[in-house]
């Protein structure tokens, strides 16, 4: 086409106007206020999330056990979408964004492929089916991860497998969704998502109703519930401008279009309304087109062939990019379902831009769902400067990255797919729509392509104010509308004759046009691809003017232009947008008509049909349209049903359509009915709905992220990582064992030096041992053992495959173990008694061996009566590489629920006995939770006891067994080599390692299981000789910064102890202690001679567990049961004397006053490692200021040399007779130095001080006695305290 004499400022300044649109960055006045929100999550798409998040857990809680959240250890997940490419990229792109991923990768995977995300979304055609096979196959192959199968736009297809055919891609979800193998699949969850869920909630639904999440209200009496500062914009408040008055309504019909259309309908009958409608549209954009490119005067009557609704829509098309310095413009939306009229409407506005040369004014998109999103170079261009992204090979590929563009995009395909629209769409227009659309599901979907988030500041047009309609460019707006006007359609009847005129150019092709179209396409609107482009809207004289891109006659600000369509009627003028209102209000670009406008709803533009039907309400209140079908496969249960209520509750709708609609044998619920039964739910199916465009794609990603984490903290726990203290000062930095040694030798360990520092990091508050040589680095702060715990340091560790595990542990291989599962009957035990004589107590001691039945093999009963005689021992030579030979006693208090007694999978499957030592009162919880595992009861009087009374019936139990044990094998005629150890664990040990030693790296740990720890120590040549090994504490900096190894340590053991019977039968645990009974145990052994080893090649975890256990100690009074504030001087009192009685153990209350106030009692010890208290025959904690000097009165006992050594103080606890006069004076005491003599009573107190000689060296008066603040039948104990002369 041969182009006329260029007018300055036509083409050649639009080229390059275009031109400088690439680079607007280089104006001097670019436009500041675009802004691209996709990556934001909103406060409410958290809250659905967490909503999501507590369902699960629900499901996870009930009694079904229809999913074992803690046998998981990681998600997967698939997210299916329609046959959308443009929503596949959607989700892609919101998932690649959301951050889900990075918690899915593990952590050596620094970065992660742009190609990963399109592995959890599948469109679902043909190819989906081999995608789900595999994640089936996957899930049944991986049962400790849970799979999580998203089915967004759940109300796409619904239809059932059996009535559809293979050509048609309906059927897929029931096909795939509802197979057997998904449904047994015990770690597959199906979310539903859905902004229509009417059609999966009848009478056969598979989703429980408790399962079903709806999306809150953002609002609640006008007050913001979520503090995001938005409101959602939807069907509901576009019927709302409908009634409002005052102001333009945002959802309206185009009378001028629906007149032509009707004419042309009954002029032409044979030929589809949707073909007529689509040209009668398009007709009327380019005309509209043509007329503000300044081609044609009004002598054309542009009122025949345009409407004034459709000049104002492409007048703000064109205008708003030429406000803006950067060129932000507006989206339009032309809804054309029929595919081969959208490519003809495509073509033809494309050729008509070409025509009037604004190709890179706006650009005309095809929206094919089969089809990705392809946009001209320019454009392209255009948003990548908005978004200043540097990569050259980046395109758009969703309608969200179309942001500001100025543009018209031409959505096709029977049904909206998915696809999220950008805030600068300000028109949808549906004229095109099919008005047959009579069911809830499918009319509601095609207005949610309007629906909107604004800003809270721009409140949605309710009232008189700001429209999105009015033209941004016209600062005294006269609206011209010919929408629903009723003198405007009479006028419209009258000449009917003369339209039907002015269009016959028009028709006379579309009689061509309907010739060459097939029969059938009369009645289908899906006419053949380039049946239609030969028609020309436009003659040649139209076409021939050139555009000026500066001129649009059609201009509000000029009311008598020349291009003002003639209109019978005219709007009154409406006040526009106001700077207060708009919520960029206050920017420096007033010009810029996206950014004012991107707070307000689009507009909607419905067939004359539609609108009558949605704007009428029922005698409910609502919309006509919600009493309809949910859908097309759904029908009413009864035709004498209640009408939905104005008040009901999205839940309460739920439960409505539940009752009364029933799917249609196509319906994929159809086949879900069950004989004799009312419901046949998926236990682990969940359907999330909420309205259009509100956000559910990242509430759902949010979910998966959430609960992937909350896996990863299932999978994870507190492990105390402190550094050993006291570690500065080494008396010998001597290698005793070569660094790879497996065992100790006994010769080297006889020579290794006993270390009777404390570096635990848990007792830093406890007093220091006297060693010689060893100097104190600097003074630790005191501190209150109440603050200890909570300054230890932890750190999170997650668990490995060799964990032991608390009662919410519930994977399939522990069903057996723990005895405990609905599915079977709980554990039958029984209750046996056992008794035996302890000298020390003075009396028999009975105790109770609760036995389950599966575990009474470990066990000798008796022929006669089946009384217990003993616990069943191996034999040392005995060798079972699928058995451990140690018994495993675990006392604990509090913890039924939370301690670590499940060590299945510590033992790797391993067959062990382990027995819980548990409190007489608390036997019956324990039991319940634990009704596999074997308990040991304490007798009664030790419900008040300590750890230290555990330990020593443990220990004497044992020993007592053993004898038992070797009588009955000599009897049997065995060997009586009887197995003498015992392993005392505490209920908080949680893992266990191993250290390879590494030349490169140097030590390094690595997981492994209590049972390879067991059979190694066991395994020990010259273990019988050892009275008590133990295994390292953990620490993440135990081994660095170590010069060398040595695998084996001579020292306090702690929290895991291998334990001799036989070798220590004569050193037993003091029964009375409460706290540091360890310390005390383990240098009794050593003065005793026996030796003590740490195998320093393993390390236990401990797991911090702030439940019960035996350091909760409650002190309270004897008036009331609650806890009162008592200070540690009140936990003493003088003999007789009228004071405040606890109801407390008087050993507890006697260490805690000796922990807290030794600056009182020891005051020359204070900080004086020089002068330690010299303790005889025990250890008590005197408080971390004081140094505490162990010695042993036993005869050839081990003690250090205290020779040229002042004390400064000197501790007697219940001293026996071995402490004689003769024994204390060895020692030489400062003077001044206090005495502190402990016993049971008054009467052995003043025994044992007359025995002892202690009033020639020490002064004592009447005012230093003191009892323990208990009454006189809760048996205080007493104590005197003196100065040495």
């Amino acid at each position: 086409m041969s182009s006329p004499k260029k007018e300055p400022n036509s083409k050649d300044s639009q080229t390059q106007s275009s031109k400088d649109e690439v680079s607007p960055k280089e104006s001097k006045h670019s436009c500041s206020e675009y802004s691209a929100e996709w990556r934001e999550v909103r406060p409410i798409q958290l809250a659905v999330a967490r909503k999501l998040l507590s369902h699960v857990c629900a499901i996870a809680d009930s009694s079904t056990q229809n999913l074992d959240l803690g046998s998981f250890d990681r998600i997967s997940f698939l997210i299916l979408v329609p046959p959308s490419e443009v929503t596949f990229q959607q989700t892609v792109f919101h998932l690649r964004n959301s951050g889900v991923l990075q918690d899915l990768v593990s952590s050596d995977q620094e970065c992660m492929s742009k190609l990963e995300p399109e592995q959890y979304v599948v469109k679902m055609d043909r190819k989906a089916q081999a995608r789900i096979d595999n994640l089936t196959q996957e899930a049944h192959r991986n049962p400790y991860t849970l799979y999580i199968l998203v089915h967004d736009h759940a109300h796409w297809d619904i239809s059932s497998s059996s009535c559809s055919s293979p050509d048609s891609g309906l059927g897929l979800v029931d096909l795939l969704l509802n197979s057997q193998q998904v449904k047994d699949a015990a770690n597959i969850l199906i979310l539903h998502v859905t902004s229509f869920p009417f059609a999966l909630q009848t009478q056969c639904t598979r989703v429980s109703p408790y399962n079903e999440i709806h999306w809150p209200p953002a609002f609640s009496n006008d007050v913001d519930l979520y503090h995001e500062r938005t409101r959602y914009f939807g069907v509901s408040e576009l019927l709302e401008t409908t009634r409002s008055g005052g102001c333009l309504p945002l959802l309206r019909y185009d009378s001028s279009f629906e007149s032509m259309s009707s004419a042309l309908e009954e002029r032409f009958p044979k030929l589809h309304s949707a073909v007529i409608r689509t040209m009668v549209l398009i007709q009327h954009y380019c005309m509209a087109l043509v007329a503000l490119s300044g081609r044609i005067s009004s002598s054309h009557n542009l009122h025949k062939h345009t409407s004034v609704e459709t000049m104002e829509i492409v007048q703000a098309l064109l205008t708003a990019a030429q406000q803006c310095p950067s060129h932000h413009g507006h989206m339009v939306l032309l809804r054309i379902p029929s595919l081969a009229l959208a490519e003809w409407a495509h073509r033809r506005l494309c050729r008509v831009r070409k025509q009037l040369d604004m190709e890179n004014c706006f650009e005309i998109i095809l929206g094919n769902p089969s089809q990705t999103l392809t946009i001209r170079q320019h454009f392209t261009n255009q948003i990548k400067t908005w978004l200043k992204d540097q990569d050259c090979d980046w395109v758009p590929h969703t309608y969200l990255e179309l942001e500001a563009l100025p543009c018209i995009l031409i959505l096709s395909g029977a049904e909206p797919l998915g696809e999220s629209l950008p805030r600068s769409l300000k028109y949808c227009d549906l004229r095109v729509i099919s008005c047959s659309y009579l069911h809830r599901t499918t009319l509601e979907q095609e207005l949610g392509l309007a629906a909107y988030l604004v800003k809270a500041e721009s409140r949605p047009p309710h009232k008189p104010g700001p429209g999105s309609d009015v033209i941004e460019s016209d600062p005294e707006p006269e609206k011209l509308s010919s929408t629903d006007n009723e003198e405007e359609e009479a006028q419209a009847q009258e000449n009917g004759e003369t339209l039907l005129q002015s269009t016959q150019p028009v028709l006379s092709c579309q009689k061509s046009a309907a010739e060459c179209v097939p029969a059938q396409s009369t009645t289908s609107p899906n006419v053949q691809k380039g049946a239609f482009d030969t028609l020309p809207f436009l003659s040649k004289a139209q076409a021939q003017p050139q555009l000026s891109s500066q001129s649009f006659p059609y201009s509000p600000t000029a009311p008598q232009s020349q291009a003002q369509a003639p209109v019978s009627h005219q709007m009154p003028p409406k006040s526009t947008s106001s700077d207060s209102s708009s919520p960029r209000a206050s920017s420096p670009h007033q010009n810029c008509s996206w950014a004012r406008g991107v707070g307000r709803p689009p507009s909607v533009l419905l067939p004359r049909a539609l609108y009558d039907i949605i704007t009428v309400s029922d005698s409910s209140g609502l919309p006509r349209c919600t009493s309809f079908l949910p859908h097309i496969y759904v029908a009413w249960a009864s035709s004498f049903r209640p009408l939905l209520s104005k008040m009901m509750t999205c839940t309460e709708q739920s439960l409505y359509y539940r009752q009364w609609t029933v799917p249609q044998s196509n319906h994929m619920d159809s086949s879900n009915r069950t004989e004799g039964r009312s419901d046949n739910f998926h236990p682990r199916r969940l359907l999330l709905s909420g309205p259009p465009q509100v956000g559910k794609t990242g509430a759902y990603l949010h979910f998966l992220g959430i609960l992937s984490r909350m896996l990863i903290r299932l999978m994870e726990v507190d492990i105390y990582d402190e550094e050993d203290i006291n570690n500065s000062v080494q008396a010998e930095c001597v290698q005793f064992h070569p660094p790879n040694a497996p065992w100790p030798k006994m010769d080297i360990m006889k020579r290794m030096p006993f270390d009777y520092i404390i570096h635990d990091a848990k007792y830093d508050d406890i007093s220091s041992i006297y060693c010689p040589g060893y100097k104190p680095v600097a003074e630790r702060n005191p501190l209150r053992q109440e603050d200890v715990y909570l300054r230890r340091r932890t750190s999170r560790i997650k668990l490995s495959k060799y964990a032991a595990y608390n009662t919410y542990h519930h994977c399939e291989q522990c069903h057996q173990y723990l005895g405990f599962n609905p599915r079977y009957q709980i554990y039958e035990s029984t209750l046996h008694a056992f008794t035996f004589t302890h000298l020390l107590l003075g009396e028999d001691i009975q105790l109770y061996f609760i036995i389950p039945k599966s575990k009474e093999h470990y066990f000798s009963f008796s022929q006669q009566g089946g009384q217990l005689e003993s616990m069943r021992l191996p034999l040392a030579s005995e060798q079972n590489p699928d058995c451990i030979k140690t018994p495993i006693f675990t006392p604990t208090t509090g913890r039924h629920e939370h301690g670590l007694f499940n060590l299945y999978h510590a033992m790797d499957g391993a067959s062990h006995l382990h027995i819980l030592v548990v409190k007489e009162y608390e036997m019956a919880v324990y039991k319940k939770y634990w009704p596999n595992h074997i308990m040991l009861v304490l007798p009664t009087i030790f419900n008040g006891a300590g750890i230290g009374a555990a330990h020593f019936l443990i220990k004497e139990l044992s020993y007592h067994n053993l004898e038992l044990e070797r009588t009955r094998r000599l009897e049997g005629g065995s060997p009586a080599d009887v197995w003498p150890f015992i392993i005392l664990a505490d209920d908080s040990c949680v893992m266990w390692n191993a250290v390879d030693l590494d030349a490169r790296s140097g030590p390094v740990e690595h997981a492994v299981s209590l049972k390879q720890v067991l059979q190694h120590m066991e395994a020990c040549p010259e273990l019988a000789h050892y009275s008590l090994c133990g295994i390292r504490k953990w620490s993440s900096r135990g081994l660095k910064g170590s010069t060398r190894w040595e695998p084996f340590f001579r020292g306090h053991l702690y929290d895991f102890l291998l334990l001799n019977v036989d070798r220590s039968q004569n050193v037993q645990y003091d029964q009375n202690r409460f706290t540091c009974h360890d310390v005390d145990f383990t240098l009794r052994l050593h003065s005793a001679g026996l030796i003590v080893c740490r195998f320093n090649n393993f390390s236990v975890m401990k797991k911090q567990i702030t439940i019960g256990g035996y350091k909760t100690f409650i002190i309270k009074t004897k008036m009331t049961d609650v806890p009162t504030s008592v200070g540690p001087s009140q936990y003493i009192c003088a003999p007789d004397s009228k004071h405040l009685f606890l109801a407390t153990p008087a050993q507890l209350l006697l260490e805690k006053y000796l922990q807290h106030t030794s600056q009182k009692l020891f005051p020359l010890s204070i900080k004086n490692y020089a002068n330690p208290v010299l303790s005889v025959d025990c250890y008590l904690n005197l408080g971390p200021e004081v140094t505490v000097c162990f010695m042993s009165s036993r005869p050839h006992s081990v003690n250090i040399s205290t020779s040229g050594l002042l004390f400064s103080g000197l501790l007697l606890c219940f001293a026996d007779a071995f402490v004689t006069s003769g024994f204390l004076k060895k020692f030489t005491f400062l003077k001044g130095a206090t005495l502190c003599v402990i016993s049971a009573d008054r009467s052995s107190l003043r025994q044992t001080v007359g025995r002892l000689e202690l009033e020639e060296e020490w002064r004592f008066r009447l005012s230093d006695e003191f009892q323990t603040a208990n009454a006189k039948e809760d048996r205080p104990l007493f104590f005197l305290t003196g100065k040495h002369i």
